[in-house]
């Protein structure tokens, strides 16, 4: 086996054999750039640290996100033992993922592209195959990805700009350097970075933090940037500022699993996996950002349970046939913004959010509409 014939039949999966991606897939050595990853096993992160290419392949050449970060523990400088807390803060993106966010892109030849969000450095590396060195500026807030993958990315005999950036803030180019943004980190409003480093007609591609929105716009004269959001699907870590992402309500989540509620209600409508519901949880998203969720299964017995950093939370259980209980307490009722998203979505057919329209104005405020319904981000 060699990791020539493995990038082959990677590519092959994940791009339509005429696709101007297809080559740059195959070309790119995946394995180089998840020398060891993380997996979680009974609720524990295990450290996945293989010694050969027997073991290493199968996984680097899958269509799979390998998670390469957890908390603030990289997995290659971990060690056998270790077992980190926290959330999943870098990752591997799986392939036909890369592939469909330049795809969106509409990358052209001689198109010059900022690359939010390094990662591993393979994304960057299948852009460099199309694009080439001087042509792909990648950027990430954490140093030690930014140095491993430059190291990773000269391995594989390419030398893109790669740069330790806060991609929320100011960027250190020049305006309108770039023809196309692509981000695969999360972000609840486009910076106004972003719209500045873009270039009149530029394109850029995103997704809207806590949802699987992707989101698409151009760059207008004033400086404004009009677009839509995709039919399309993606999910990404939300962007970062420093190693870790603030504390949020894992602590309330555990809790709300047995506390009784201020206000004990019943719902009309079934007890839902909200996580694995993508456009439900999407439109919570856009409505009341930073939701937790939990949920549990048991045949006869169906509980979900819902948590925010401002103290809310909510737990609905039903069991057999019956109407959901609903326990509720903290300053909002979650379950009932739940709720009534669902009737919205009974009443008119669909939820609005994928689809509609988006302006982002040159202060990088995000409006979405779509027929009556609007947002602002």
């Amino acid at each position: 086996m060699t990791w020539e014939t493995s990038a082959a039949d990677l590519a092959a999966r994940v791009t339509h054999r005429s696709s101007r991606w297809r080559a740059p897939v195959a070309r790119t050595p995946r394995h180089v750039f998840v020398p060891a990853w993380w997996e979680a096993d009974g609720g524990r992160w295990e450290l996945h640290d293989p010694v050969n290419e027997d073991h290493w392949y199968p996984a680097a050449y899958a269509d799979r996100s390998l998670v390469t970060r957890v908390g603030a523990l990289h997995a290659d400088r971990a060690k056998p033992d270790d077992r980190p807390a926290g959330r999943p803060t870098s990752s591997a993106t799986l392939p036909s993922l890369v592939v469909a966010m330049f795809q969106h892109a509409r990358i052209d030849d001689g198109d010059e592209l900022l690359d939010v969000g390094t990662g591993s450095g393979y994304g960057t590396a299948v852009a460099t195959h199309r694009l080439g060195d001087e042509a792909v500026t990648s950027i990430d807030v954490d140093p030690y990805l930014v140095d491993a993958a430059r190291d990773r990315l000269a391995i594989a005999g390419l030398h893109p700009t790669v740069e330790a950036v806060d991609g929320t803030g100011p960027l250190p180019v020049k305006a309108g350097k770039f023809d196309r943004i692509v981000a695969t980190v999360a972000v609840r409003t486009v910076p106004v970075g972003w719209l500045t480093a873009l270039c009149t007609g530029g394109r850029l591609v995103t997704t809207i933090a806590g949802t699987s929105l992707i989101l698409t716009a151009e760059k207008r004269a004033d400086g404004a940037a009009v677009g839509r959001v995709e039919w399309d699907r993606a999910g990404f870590m939300p962007v970062r500022h420093g190693a870790e992402y603030p504390v949020g309500a894992g602590g309330l989540l555990a809790a709300a699993h047995e506390i009784d509620g201020e206000d004990v209600t019943t719902s009309p409508y079934p007890v839902v996996d909200v996580a694995n519901a993508w456009d439900l949880d999407s439109m919570l998203g856009i409505t009341a950002p930073g939701i937790e969720h939990a949920y549990l299964d048991e045949g006869y017995r169906r509980t979900a349970v819902m948590a925010h950093a401002d103290g809310s939370w909510a737990r609905a259980t039903s069991v057999g046939g019956e109407a959901p209980t609903v326990h509720q307490g903290g300053p909002r009722r979650l379950w009932d913004i739940l709720d009534e998203l669902r009737a919205y979505w009974l009443q008119h057919g669909e939820l609005p959010a994928r689809g509609a329209r988006v302006l982002i104005t040159p202060e990088g405020e995000t409006r979405l509409a779509r027929g009556k319904w609007r947002a602002v981000l």
